[in-house]
């Protein structure tokens, strides 16, 4: 049996087979339904709009097994799309869609818990109910973190309101990955898919110089977060943004007297770049241990076959490709790689491993 290296994507995207009719459930608008249109295929809604045609592998784990299969992915971590987080509804009724969406992340994962992990999302919104959903998630769903948005509102990561919820995570031992949402400036980007394509780099970018800058960082030294897309705009014009706190601290340094270049190693990063020389560049910038596989998985700005860029990359010794593959997601992750769940021998280039103790996270 071909073995490969541990590979575990850490960026992943998962809905429920079906959905309620939250308009009627909440009395307005601005939620997402779905609707059927084919086999195989639904069509996410937004008050009458359009917003995404999803595929099978959106929802049904049996295909998304296979698929894994077929990229020699172990396991996936499944967080919910980013248009689900509704941080602009009424509070309690976010609250009441993530206990739906983090439920049925925790059933998908107890079936298959050799191939799945979970990340719950929270009502950021409120951050008193955010920090009590949080502990659900990793005291009861046993998940070892959550997925949240750039900004919430209009509030950077670094509002005042949002540092219980991060210092809770630190407490907790639970990742926080990062996801770009409600890009700015979409109504100046009409056209051309540009929120997609220059307002999430932009947003990630200012979640992380907002936590650097306002902090957070620093007040929480053991708080673990993970950025998308391979941290966005942030390391590409890294250079620009340390030279702009040493040239103007009394702009920058107004709430951290430490230089960004401080924390580039405190967050992790995913793969997701797209590009053989950016992603050398982003292993350089941060270190192969800060940086894990992440596919954005199952959409068409994802990787198409997860890993294939960083299997791909010439002059990786077997050490490196590793951690990118795997073992800088279990550090993010805070699980031990002896701790995994045991991988189906039947599957493609498995191993196998002692099952997983999720009561520890």
């Amino acid at each position: 049996m071909t073995t490969h290296p541990l590979t575990i994507d850490l960026h992943t995207h998962i809905l429920p087979p079906t959905w309620p009719d939250l308009r009627a459930r909440f009395g307005y608008g601005g939620w997402v339904s779905l609707h059927r249109c084919g086999t195989g295929c639904t069509r996410m809604m937004q008050d009458g709009r359009v917003f995404r045609e999803i595929q099978a592998n959106c929802w049904d784990p049996d295909v998304r097994r296979a698929e894994c299969d077929a990229a020699h992915v172990d396991v996936q971590v499944l967080s919910t799309v980013p248009v689900m987080f509704a941080y602009w509804a009424r509070p309690r009724d976010t609250l009441d869609v993530a206990r739906l969406l983090n439920d049925h992340i925790a059933e998908v994962c107890a079936a298959s818990p050799d191939r799945f992990i979970g990340l719950g999302t929270v009502p950021m919104q409120d951050p008193d109910l955010a920090a009590r959903e949080l502990e659900r998630c990793v005291r009861d769903l046993g998940f070892p973190g959550i997925q949240i948005g750039s900004h919430v509102n209009h509030w950077n990561l670094d509002a005042p309101e949002l540092f219980p919820l991060f210092e809770r995570a630190e407490a907790l031992g639970a990742a926080v990955f990062i996801h770009p949402w409600d890009m700015m400036g979409q109504e100046r980007m009409p056209r051309f898919w540009l929120p997609w394509l220059v307002g999430m780099p932009a947003e990630t970018s200012l979640a992380a110089c907002s936590l650097i800058f306002g902090g957070v960082l620093e007040r929480l030294p053991d708080l673990r977060v993970g950025l998308a897309h391979g941290g966005g705009a942030f390391p590409s014009s890294f250079g620009r943004i340390e030279h702009g706190f040493r040239v103007r601290p009394d702009l920058c340094a107004v709430r951290n007297p430490h230089p960004p270049g401080r924390y580039v190693r405190r967050f992790w990063y995913d793969s997701l770049v797209h590009d053989g020389e950016a992603l050398r560049y982003l292993i350089g910038f941060a270190g192969a241990d800060r940086v894990a596989l992440g596919s954005d998985y199952p959409f068409p700005l994802g990787e198409a076959v997860p890993g294939a860029l960083i299997r791909s990359l010439p002059g990786l010794d077997d050490a490196v490709r590793a951690r990118l593959l795997g073992e800088s997601a279990l550090a993010f992750l805070g699980l031990d790689r002896a701790a995994l769940p045991r991988i189906s021998a039947s599957s493609p280039g498995r191993r196998e491993t002692p099952p997983l103790d999720r009561a520890a996270h």
